[in-house]
């Protein structure tokens, strides 16, 4: 499974209650590929916001057995 998620730094953001934060990779929003424009507004705001280094990233999700 893919996913896009927002980094910024070394840190991944949390976008709830209309505030943005930054947190570790657990706690972070993750978005279907068919949401990559409300993910590139969400980009747009974090740097306009003052926000550092923020990127769109895939995250790559795989289930094995163990």
């Amino acid at each position: 499974m893919e996913l896009l998620i927002i980094k910024s730094g070394r840190k991944y953001i949390r976008f709830k209650d209309d505030s943005y934060l930054l947190v570790s990779l657990d706690k972070a929003s993750v978005y279907p590929f068919d949401k990559m424009d409300k993910v590139q507004q969400h980009e747009s705001c974090l740097k306009e916001k003052g926000f550092q280094d923020v990127c769109i990233k895939k995250l790559v999700l795989e289930e094995k057995d163990l």
